[in-house]
């Protein structure tokens, strides 16, 4: 639907896949026709497991949206981040307001956040491959025989049209020089593998479903291993029993507008170990772990981690941390450096993590002998979270995941950093010991609902014996 300034496109979901009626959704172009969005149903929070909802659709130019709430009276109804200071109207259960720009958005009625919508307007998809094109080997919906036509394919691009997929022993190894596409509407069930592969694309507008596997199994939805020249883009992934995505000892990756929930033990959103020159742009993680993980040496993979910079997130931790970095490296070793790394325009959603081991919701934690250094945190905005803290840098030693302390921690910079809310927990910075401190740590322009921050006290900080060169401005 369109008018001469702008377009829209939403995507239908395959019968079998489980939706959700808490919300109802619809989307029009100033003076089209309303679209009605269908809602997945998406678990959140492993404390307690509830079912939200999620819609997505594409447009450009202006949209106007109606999201209606049918679990009873609407008394309130917060959007969120907060940042994106969207206008709105409430007319009875309904709530109504237009976008002018890609978002990604949480819709809140009477204060849950446990039963909301998460909808992500997207700008329109550029580039599409042509599924009728000869180099384009075209998968249909219940053949379940990719894996075999791909050992003998001539195409460049595998493209997944709408409807249910399930590969063999659900994996998918991807070849190298292959571009993996997953059509709006299409939902896969089982985990993309690049492992030992360069120039590889995975793209498109569907979904990696992975809710009903069981957590033994240890399924990433997208998983890439010692590879380099990787671009993962636009799709949306839904409870894997891991991480959503794992990186390990790979180079030059990109990740961009990537939208991802879970709900079990260690399903991170993005980890990564023993990686270079890694940008994620742009995407929501809602996870019941990390975040955003860095690490250095871990199993099978190692040496350093360097060059990783995110810009543009929406960060929703509802277990551990929404950034996290430095806790595994190369104890058998001298330790790994974990440096050259930022984090540019985030917003923070939530931080609740009932062990005070693992609170922070920026965690610097360098353990395993790392040494992290050249850190840049600027422009991030942090809203009410339920349990935690603001800031948790140390070397510090924790006996369950690590044999030998950090190194050190040095030359992190924060900037234009902003939390409103309450927290009485305070922040830590903190050394190990005489040889293992965390040293020029600086802040600039820290507020607390809205005052500036110009020493450790009025911030609520802690720091111990063993930490150098703390200064706020």
């Amino acid at each position: 639907m369109n008018d001469s300034k702008s377009v829209m496109v939403d995507y239908p979901v395959p019968e079998g896949v489980p939706l959700n009626s808490d919300f109802s959704v619809k989307i029009r172009v100033p003076g089209g026709e309303w679209s009605e969005l269908s809602t997945y149903l998406v678990r959140v929070d492993m404390h307690d497991v509830r079912e939200a909802s999620m819609a997505t659709f594409d447009f450009e130019g202006e949209v106007e949206v109606e999201i209606t709430y049918n679990r009873g009276p609407l008394y309130k109804a917060d959007l969120r981040p907060l940042a994106r200071h969207i206008d709105y109207s409430i007319q009875g259960n309904t709530v109504v307001f237009q976008l002018f720009q890609p978002c990604h958005l949480s819709i809140e009625a009477n204060g849950d956040r446990f039963h909301n919508l998460h909808l992500f307007a997207n700008s329109l998809e550029a580039d599409a491959p042509d599924p009728h094109s000869s180099d384009v080997l075209f998968i249909e919906s219940g053949d379940y025989s990719v894996n075999k036509k791909v050992k003998h394919r001539q195409e460049s691009t595998i493209y997944f049209g709408p409807g249910l997929h399930r590969f063999e022993e659900g994996l998918f190894y991807i070849p190298s020089n292959t571009s993996v596409y997953l059509a709006g509407g299409a939902v896969v069930v089982g985990s993309l593998v690049c492992e030992h592969t360069e120039n590889v694309q995975i793209r498109g507008r569907g979904v990696i479903y992975l809710r009903d596997i069981e957590k033994t199994t240890y399924w990433r939805s997208v998983q890439i291993d010692f590879s380099r020249n990787v671009t993962v883009e636009d799709i949306i992934s839904i409870d894997p029993p891991h991480y959503s995505i794992h990186l390990g000892q790979s180079e030059n990756v990109r990740i961009r507008n990537f939208k991802s929930f879970s709900t079990r033990g260690w399903c991170d959103g993005i980890d990564m170990m023993s990686c270079k020159n890694v940008s994620i742009e742009n995407v929501f993680l809602r996870t019941s772990d990390d975040c955003i993980a860095i690490y250095g040496s871990r199993g099978k993979f190692k040496g350093d981690t360097c060059n990783v910079r995110v810009r543009g997130a929406v960060l929703w931790a509802d277990v551990a941390h929404p950034i996290m970095i430095g806790v595994h490296g190369d104890y058998e070793g001298k330790g790994d450096l974990i440096e050259n790394i930022s984090f540019h325009n985030i917003d923070i959603l939530e931080h609740h993590e009932p062990q005070d081991g693992y609170w922070g919701c920026i965690a610097i934690n360098a353990g395993d002998k790392n040494t992290v250094r050249h850190a840049v945190f600027r422009d991030i905005r942090v809203e009410q979270f339920e349990l935690g803290r603001l800031f948790d840098i140390r070397v510090f030693w924790n006996e369950k995941y690590n044999p030998f302390p950090g190194n050190c921690v040095e030359h992190i910079y924060f900037e234009n950093i902003t939390f409103n809310g309450d927290c009485s927990n305070p922040s830590v910075i903190a050394g190990y010991d005489e040889d293992r401190t965390v040293s020029h740590v600086h802040f600039r322009n820290l507020r607390l609902n809205d005052r500036l921050v110009t020493s450790a006290e009025s911030g609520n900080f802690i720091l111990n014996d063993y930490q150098r060169h703390v200064t706020f401005e």
